[in-house]
């Protein structure tokens, strides 16, 4: 069975906050089943964009959470990020968006990243 998104959620502000990453909740979405949208503003007026994997991207049993970046994993303008989360707001209400705040880019995914 998978983590409710809520849970999965406080987990992922948690790992970011052992390294001191602020994550700010910028949309909540629905506790049980809502697709996490996760922004990494890198600072600079650029960010990376991770939604969730396809799940033909991968072989699970349908317990874990799994990410693709989004445009191909390349940075995007800050409007244009916002811009594509607002065409997946009005698609999917029920999302949640997450932004974190990291110069260096860090995801902060693990294993939980699909890059293809």
């Amino acid at each position: 069975m998978r983590l409710k998104s809520s849970i999965w959620v406080s987990a992922y502000i948690r790992r970011c906050g052992i390294d001191n990453i602020p994550v700010m909740v910028m949309r909540r979405g629905a506790d049980a089943a809502g697709a996490i949208f996760i922004k990494i503003n890198k600072l600079d007026g650029s960010v990376i964009m991770f939604g969730p994997a396809p799940q033909t991207s991968f072989e699970d049993e349908g317990t874990g959470r799994y990410w693709m970046p989004l445009k191909g994993g390349e940075p995007l303008l800050e409007p244009d990020a916002d811009k594509l989360l607002e065409r997946e707001t009005k698609f999917d209400p029920d999302i949640w968006i997450l932004e974190v705040e990291d110069r260096k880019g860090r995801d902060f995914l693990g294993d939980e990243r699909i890059d293809g």
